[in-house]
């Protein structure tokens, strides 16, 4: 990653330029240097170097994008680009996205800054920004060929507007979507209060991250961008598990959790082990007559959720999409099902022509956590994960909270497993089996059944017009 001292260097090479506007002004600038990051871990939260205070956000598997002041205006440059995105450890994929990262970095600003963005084009195609959710002027809002031309190869565009609402945004492209999507082009936008606010709480821990999905056959490196609904590779933050971060948290700490979906379909997120109420969207904080416990968000798609809980149970808690094929990775969709088809016979028979052929399917899918079988290069098991009782049996959208007493205000580093108290573990009954006592009532019908048969009944039936206009009697 370049340095932060680098960045902040180009700030003196400002010039002045005489031109119509203050945007024209700032194209004429000279730019401000862009950070590269390539690391595909979660880096620490970046403190405010200049302009009003506030508590940064944590990037699940990415970072937050430096910025420069200049003349009292925040100062960024985002550069889309072709990039290598290690989305878990051995499995790299071949996207596009900014400054060295799919997603882009986080940006975090504060309610009223003018803030200005140098956009630079680095792929083969134009390309745009459209800064989703925001308030600003129409030839700002970054659709091509609506409210700006795209901005061609090698060029580089600049946004300016004051962020003039708090809450919690997402960038992407509105140039070609189906494919600049489809290779990872997103990000997220912050833009915190400027005081207090008597919708949004202060919290201990904020974290952020996007959901999309790629489809990417095993042994290649290029997601397929015609994939509508069928994506193999259902990531957080183009990273999917056990390559996502853990979210770590101190016991008794507020929790703010804020997730964006840019996938093509829903998504049911679910926490285990605590309540949280959903204090935003992207259309900004929600009224607090409007919330109620929940343990599951669903988030639409082109939707955020932000949700708050104060962690105040300790352990490893699951932290997940609820749809059950999305925790998991490399899927074959069309995969007969096997379960309790024997096919030892057969099996013995296919592995005189295929000595490495092994049964799949016939007691359900969890062997497939335990196998070491030979997978084609760049690619990850379909579940995977050891936790400190053996295969977690996940992939995909699969994280974990983990809650520590122990763990000091502002570190984010891994605790390792948690140590469960004696007797708090679930293990297997060794003891003899009671006598089952049937219950007295077990149940039956809502209501009791008659005791005699009702009676027949003799239907007539009326035919009108019948006999010159009258009914029969």
């Amino acid at each position: 990653m370049a340095s932060r001292r680098d960045f902040f260097r180009g700030a003196t090479a400002i010039t002045a330029a005489a031109a119509a506007t203050s945007v024209a002004r700032a194209a004429l600038a000279a730019l401000p240097d862009p950070v590269i990051q390539g690391d595909p871990g979660t880096m620490p939260p970046l403190a405010p170097p200049s302009g009003r205070p506030y508590r940064p956000v944590v990037t699940l598997n990415g970072w937050t994008l430096p910025w420069r002041m200049n003349q009292g205006v925040k100062e960024f440059h985002l550069v889309a680009e072709p990039v290598v995105r290690e989305m878990a450890p051995g499995f790299k994929a071949h996207l596009w996205g900014y400054n060295g990262q799919s997603p882009g970095p986080t940006i975090e600003v504060v309610e009223g800054d003018r803030v200005r963005i140098f956009v630079t084009n680095r792929l083969p195609e134009h390309t745009s920004i459209h800064w989703h959710g925001q308030r600003l002027p129409n030839g700002m809002d970054g659709v091509t060929g609506l409210t700006q031309p795209g901005i061609a190869p090698g060029k580089t565009f600049v946004y300016e507007f004051v962020a003039r609402r708090p809450g919690t945004f997402m960038y992407h492209p509105h140039a070609d979507e189906m494919t600049q999507m489809a290779m990872g082009m997103m990000g997220f936008w912050v833009t915190h209060p400027k005081g207090r606010h008597p919708l949004i709480d202060e919290v201990d821990r904020d974290f952020v991250f996007l959901l999309n999905a790629y489809d990417i056959d095993p042994g290649s490196y290029t997601p397929k961008i015609m994939t509508m609904l069928d994506f193999n590779l259902w990531s957080w933050n183009s990273r999917v598990f056990p390559g996502i971060d853990p979210l770590v948290v101190r016991k008794n700490d507020k929790v703010r959790i804020r997730v964006g979906n840019l996938t093509m379909t829903n998504h049911p997120i679910h926490l285990h082990g605590h309540e949280f109420v959903v204090t935003g969207t992207d259309g900004g904080p929600t009224p607090k007559a409007s919330r109620w416990p929940e343990v599951t968000a669903d988030i639409a798609v082109g939707q955020m959720r932000q949700v708050e809980f104060v962690a105040d149970e300790e352990g490893d808690w699951a932290f997940h999409c609820h749809k059950s094929h999305h925790t998991m990775n490399a899927m074959g969709h069309d995969v007969p099902t096997m379960i309790g088809v024997d096919h030892r016979g057969l099996a013995k028979k296919i592995t005189r022509l295929i000595p490495d052929y092994m049964v799949m399917g016939e007691r359900g899918m969890a062997d497939m956590a335990e196998m070491e079988m030979p997978l084609p290069d760049n690619t990850v098991p379909m579940m995977t994960g050891a936790g400190p009782f053996g295969s977690v049996e996940m992939g995909g959208m699969f994280s974990v909270l983990k809650v520590r007493a122990d763990q000091k205000p502002g570190d984010y580093t891994d605790p390792g497993w948690y140590r469960h108290p004696p007797g708090t573990v679930a293990t297997e009954w060794a003891g003899p089996l009671a006598d089952a006592t049937p219950a007295r009532s077990a149940g039956g019908q809502s209501m009791p059944l008659a005791t005699k048969p009702a009676p027949s009944i003799e239907v007539q039936v009326r035919k009108p017009g019948a006999h010159g206009g009258h009914d029969d009697h």
